[in-house]
Formats: structure tokens, sequence, C-alpha cells
């Protein structure tokens, strides 16, 4: 089962479910040395299938673009970006799916999540006092925030970030499907869309 999702004119995503082996995912992907390097230090069975079948997605929307993939390498904050391509990824997965997608032009984040009681232990410290006061303890509000939130984190691409204190989500209508999100730092102010799809294991945003 496989989801595209256009953004726009320049932004693509692209959720799958994960239906392979490993052996069948790394036949269809040529690893870079550092790619096998961080295989390598993955020691669970499902978290190498998830990490492999990022990479296939995101290599799909590459070629479909009419583009060769070569591979990912990371910047010195650990986030990947394409081989000898000025594009934009970002990846995500969880039990049994994989995300990725890609941008021509800006910054991109990805993030899919199954709907968990985990997000109700983790308000205090993932969302301000307005943020709560607006999630008012609703299951599908708080994986809204959490999933815009950790797009946002990934489009950001660096450390020294707090998902209370520099990203914010503006309040939204239950099931809307485009919100408003700021990352807010010292020195660095942005304002950024989040698409919203309902798909999948749950939630999948795409802050762009």
């Amino acid at each position: 089962m496989t989801f595209q999702i256009d953004i726009n004119g320049d932004c693509v995503a692209r959720l799958r479910a994960i239906t392979e082996d490993e052996p069948t995912l790394r036949a269809g992907l040529l690893l870079t040395v550092s790619e096998k390097e961080d295989l390598a230090g993955i020691s669970h069975p499902s978290q190498r299938i998830e990490w492999l079948a990022c990479r296939g997605a995101i290599r799909q929307l590459v070629e479909a673009q009419g583009m060769p993939y070569r591979g990912l390498q990371k910047d010195e904050f650990g986030k990947p970006h394409l081989i000898d391509s000025p594009w934009h990824i970002s990846l995500s997965h969880t039990g049994g799916w994989a995300a990725a997608v890609l941008h021509r032009s800006r910054p991109v984040g990805i993030d899919i999540e199954p709907i968990r009681e985990q997000f109700r232990r983790v308000v205090p410290r993932v969302l301000s006092e307005s943020e709560i006061a607006h999630a008012a303890g609703d299951p599908n509000r708080l994986a809204v925030y959490w999933c815009a939130k950790e797009a946002l984190y990934k489009l950001y691409g660096k450390r020294q970030l707090t998902f209370r204190e520099h990203l914010q989500i503006e309040p939204f209508a239950d099931g809307a499907d485009h919100l408003v999100g700021h990352v807010r730092l010292p020195n660095h102010q942005e304002q950024l869309t989040i698409r919203c799809v309902w798909a999948g294991p749950g939630l999948l945003a795409v802050a762009y």
C-alpha cells in the first residue's frame, strides 16, 4: 500500500507500507560507505528494515522526477541530504511504515505517527501552556501537535532546540489539513506551513 501526497508543484511525499524483507530492500539500493556504517549500527531487525525502506521511498521519489539517485549523506547535525543534488529531503518511519518527502527548492521535514498514549505523557515537555489548553487532552489534537513539531524539528535540522520553547503551532480546527508553525530562536525566526494527512498508521505531517 503506497500513498503519494502532492504538497505543491515543488514538493511531493510518499508513504508506504513495508512488506519486503531486508535482503529484498537492500537489493534495490546502492548504499554508500557511510550508509553501510549507519546500517551496521542498527541492531533491531525491524528498525533495519524501516531504515532501508525510507531510502527506497526517497529513491523512488527522486527517480520519478527524472533524476538519478546516488544515495544520502548526513551533515554535521545528522540531517540527511541527497548526494549530487540541490533538492531537499526528509525521512520518517514507524512500525511497518516508511515515509519520505522531496522539495526542489527549500528545506522540508516529515513525520509519521500512530495515535499513541505516549502523547499524553510527554505533553508537559513538548507543548506550551496555550497549546496544552487547546489540545485539552484530546488524543487526535495531541497527535497533530507532536507530529507537526517533529516535522518542524526535522526541517530546521540543527540542535539546541526544544519542542516546548522554540517550536510553536498556531491553534487549528479539528480535521484541518494545513497548519501554521513557527521556529522561534534568538537568532532565527521562521513561519512555516505544515500539511497534515490522516493516512497509513495514523498521521503524516510535512513542514515546508
